[in-house]
């Protein structure tokens, strides 16, 4: 409506406006104030009465699941395969290695040896790495300073199936189009380096045994026919009769009289990494043997042995030496004795130094063998025997005895003193 005395704008239709009553609320100023301060604390405890309605919502239906849990449990049903955890997502990590075969990155501390399988997985290596004929070996060190040691057979490789790579952090041996003969033992030493110098620290190393698997060889080939061993008393010998394939099995033979020897672990043993260990050598056991592997419909006879059952002593000897005399007047005659007690049948070889060699004088020696008892033992007595006869002024200095057997020498001195003649020596040695 316009005010009085206006009419409205030209073009408009006018509008008419409603009167209604109003209700006026009156308040005094402190019920205003409490109710302010209702509508503050509202808006405040309204966020926390949200979450707690949330939050049990979700725990209902786990409490249901408890509940149904409980039930299946006095059932006598196992609750493993009706539970069900709920689903969570994966976390990227470092895959765990799986006992026995570990990734390369995932070896276990002071593991530096690994394989890279044809496949390309990486994995440490265990104790014995087996492959076939033709295969390539593909072994990794980790270090920054790596040395390799493998067969003698493939040091002397001029094929160039072996390689070796260095690279920052560790070093890799490929082994191209593997043979039986490349059997052995594959081994590394590597050193982290810190600078400049790569020997501070301690060296780390790995080790394993490969086998390469040949059909057509179940023994590792050799070019020898006979191999003279040596039974040593009391010292274990070693019939190198190496398989090919762990899963092959040997026996030790004798070729006269044909016979098959018993093979119990403790006197003679088999380690299929090194051959037949024999720990208590004995003299039935010397003459031609020699080993037979089977595998399948394959046999097949190993390289033959000579045996050669040599008494061994079992330590290098203890000779101790004695003049006859401290000194002697020139033209007198005196001897010096060395002597070796030791067990029975140990041949003892003496050699002697003087000083009469100086001038070339010519060496006078005895030696003899005896059995004498010491201590309520029966022992060997072997003696040499120098003697120097109408003894000369050269004749004065050290006498030096070695005695040597297969175990080493020892060498002893003495010292005579040869004193200028009397008046009744000379005379002697005059008439």
């Amino acid at each position: 409506m316009s005010p009085p005395g206006t009419s409205p704008p030209p073009g408009r239709n006018p509008v008419t406006l409603h009167s209604y009553p109003v209700h006026t609320i009156s308040h005094s100023g402190e019920e205003f104030a409490e109710l302010v301060m209702d509508c503050k604390l509202l808006l405040i405890l309204l966020p926390s009465l949200l979450l707690l309605a949330e939050c049990d919502v979700k725990q209902r239906p786990e409490k249901t699941a408890n509940k149904k849990a409980t039930k299946q449990v006095a059932l006598g049903v196992s609750t493993k395969s009706t539970t069900k955890k709920p689903k969570q997502e994966p976390i990227k990590r470092q895959p765990k290695p799986k006992p026995g075969t570990p990734s390369f990155q995932g070896q276990a501390a002071g593991s530096i040896l690994s394989q890279v399988l044809p496949t390309g997985k990486i994995q440490q290596v265990g104790d014995t790495v087996t492959i076939k004929a033709g295969q390539t070996l593909d072994l990794r060190c980790k270090g920054t300073s790596v040395r390799w040691n493998y067969p003698p057979y493939l040091q002397e490789d001029d094929e160039g199936r072996l390689k070796l790579k260095h690279f920052g952090r560790y070093s890799q041996l490929i082994l191209a189009n593997a043979s039986a003969a490349d059997t052995g033992e594959f081994s590394c030493g590597g050193y982290q380096c810190d600078g400049h110098d790569c020997h501070d620290g301690e060296e780390k190393t790995g080790k394993t045994f490969v086998f390469v698997t040949d059909p057509q060889d179940l023994f590792v080939p050799t070019e020898d026919y006979y191999v003279v061993i040596q039974l040593r008393t009391r010292q274990p010998a070693l019939l190198p009769c190496q398989v090919t394939n762990p899963l092959a099995k040997v026996t030790l033979h004798r070729e006269f009289p044909p016979e098959q020897i018993p093979v119990d672990g403790a006197k003679i043993a088999f380690d299929v990494k090194k051959g037949f260990i024999i720990y208590q050598p004995q003299l039935s056991l010397a003459g031609s043997l020699f080993c037979i592997a089977e595998l399948g419909n394959l046999r097949q006879m190993s390289t033959k042995y000579m045996l050669i059952y040599v008494h061994y002593p079992s330590a290098p000897p203890k000779p101790t030496i004695e003049a006859s005399v401290k000194s002697a007047r020139a033209g007198e005659n005196f001897v010096v004795t060395c002597t070796v007690l030791g067990e029975l049948e140990i041949k003892v070889d003496f050699t002697w130094e003087y000083p009469g060699q100086q001038i070339g004088r010519p060496p006078y020696v005895r030696e003899n063998v005896s059995q004498t008892r010491r201590g309520g033992q029966l022992m060997q007595q072997s003696e040499s025997i120098l003697y120097i006869d109408e003894s000369r002024a050269v004749d004065d200095g050290i006498y030096t005895c070695t005695a040597q057997n297969l175990q080493g020498s020892t060498s002893v001195t003495t010292r005579v003193t040869v004193l200028a003649p009397t008046s009744t020596t000379r005379a002697r040695s005059q008439g």
